[in-house]
């Protein structure tokens, strides 16, 4: 935690804790570990414990404890299940934790309409079990089972959005309870609307400063009749990625692309215990009828084979896609095991498809000569990589070069067009690029905070710098 925000967090009053007590009972817990674990995500940042946390049920009881926490000029930070990568949940100035995790009913299943109506502290892979037998899915895959709130909260993405989009253009509306506690409600189900400003899209990558989401209205999508996932190694970096590009500029419909550079693959070897060849490696996934699923694998496997490609190995039995897609999900937690006891930096950079080539070449130069260890992981059918950044938080130097080395990575993406980041959001460590990013813009987002939070309770210290 920085100094300056230590200096912003105040004695937590007593009398707010008697009267959440008194209306929630055992739901609100002020045990130390309950707080040091509201106050822990997966990113490298400090922990930052709130002063309690409230296990709430409803729309009604959000608005409840924003209402009173405002009476008392107390922050508010809403928690779905901790996975976040930027310290979005951490409570920098202390306050109250709102865990919505217990707000994970599905509430209204419109197969016609292929929509659905959640709680926000459902999980996808929850609302996906809940599906089964529909023939419909949700396509929205992080990596972690993360809460839909928070992958609203923080417009996350992940590996099926080359084909399906992310959550900006999966969320057709939501509940939110704002900062005086009045509950709105936005978008429908409608499959667009023109009416008034589009206050869904404000609210999804808000990052929890706006307002607190506690419902969702999501898009479904039909389960593919044929699925087919495949594996190819080769010869380097650029190969791969000049695959990528060829097979995107050609139009064809994949649904998944990932990158795995050689050091991540042995970094998987020896987490997941798999026998890849310890080379830059593409995961595809092909998704549509029997016929249409051969044909765009073909292609691919052609696209490959020009740039050098080998052991385009296959997988169509469902045991054998999910064994290598949970591989490629546990990528993260199979690098942090390549150096026990380190915490992650993790770079989460969007370049446009033309460019990244040389984006990840580059970022392969300044790995090697920054003399960290970063494997490089990514969802290259929509330009997003991550160099998954190793070190040791309480060696100063080392935290300094991996500064440095995230620096270049970001200035790089930016020179040619690109962005900060593709799907993990601002929250604590990128508002600074946040600035470079957008220049004079980012007025009017501080404008936007203190329009709708004029007293900077809501997740404050994070997405705009300065609040």
């Amino acid at each position: 935690m920085k100094p300056s925000e230590q200096a912003l967090r105040r004695p937590f009053p007593e009398a707010l804790a008697q009267r959440l007590e008194a209306r929630f009972g055992m739901r609100l817990s002020r045990a130390e570990s309950i707080r040091a674990h509201h106050g822990h995500d997966e990113s490298h940042f400090p922990d930052a414990a709130p002063d309690a946390v409230v296990f709430v049920h409803s729309t009604d009881e959000v608005a409840e404890v924003v209402r009173a926490c405002g009476e008392f000029d107390v922050p508010l930070i809403p928690f779905g299940v901790g996975s976040s990568l930027e310290g979005h949940i951490l409570a920098t100035r202390g306050g109250v934790c709102i865990d919505c995790s217990e707000m994970n009913k599905v509430l209204d299943i419109r197969a016609e309409d292929m929509l659905v109506v959640v709680q926000a502290g459902v999980t996808r892979k929850q609302l996906n079990a809940e599906l089964h037998g529909t023939g419909l899915f949700f396509p929205i895959d992080p990596g972690a089972d993360a809460s839909l709130g928070g992958m609203a909260a923080t417009r996350a993405s992940g590996t099926n959005a080359v084909r399906y989009g992310t959550m900006r253009e999966n969320v057709l509306g939501l509940t939110a309870v704002m900062a005086d506690g009045r509950v709105i409600r936005t978008g429908g189900r409608a499959r667009k609307s023109s009416a008034g400003y589009d206050l869904t899209r404000l609210l999804v990558g808000s990052e929890g400063t706006l307002g607190v989401i506690t419902e969702l209205t999501v898009r479904l999508h039909p389960l593919p009749e044929a699925t087919s996932a495949a594996v190819c190694a080769f010869p380097d970096v650029v190969s791969a990625v000049n695959t990528v590009i060829q097979t995107i500029q050609l139009g064809v419909p994949v649904a998944r692309i990932e990158l795995v550079n050689e050091l991540g693959v042995r970094a998987i070897n020896r987490f997941s215990k798999t026998t890849l060849r310890e080379a830059p490696m593409l995961f595809f996934e092909f998704h549509g009828s029997p016929a249409g699923v051969d044909e765009q694998a073909h292609t691919v496997q052609e696209l490959a084979s020009e740039h050098g490609g080998l052991d385009f190995e296959w997988a169509d039995r469902p045991e054998d896609r999910s064994r290598l897609w949970a591989a490629r999900h546990d990528a993260y937690f199979a690098s942090l095991n390549l150096r026990p006891n380190s915490r992650a930096i993790t770079t989460d950079v969007c370049v446009p498809i033309s460019t990244l080539a040389e984006c990840v070449s580059a970022t392969q130069d300044d790995i090697e000569a920054s003399g960290l260890i970063a494997p490089i992981v990514g969802h290259v059918g929509d330009g997003n990589f991550h160099a998954i950044i190793l070190v040791d938080p309480a060696d100063t130097d080392e935290v300094e070069r991996a500064g440095a080395l995230n620096r270049r990575i970001v200035e790089r993406a930016l020179a040619v067009g690109g962005t900060c980041t593709g799907e993990h959001g601002i929250g604590i460590g990128k508002q600074g690029f946040l600035v470079q990013e957008h220049g004079e813009a980012v007025d009017f987002m501080r404008a936007i905070k203190l329009a709708l939070d004029p007293h900077n309770l809501l997740n404050p210290g994070k997405v705009v710098p300065g609040l």
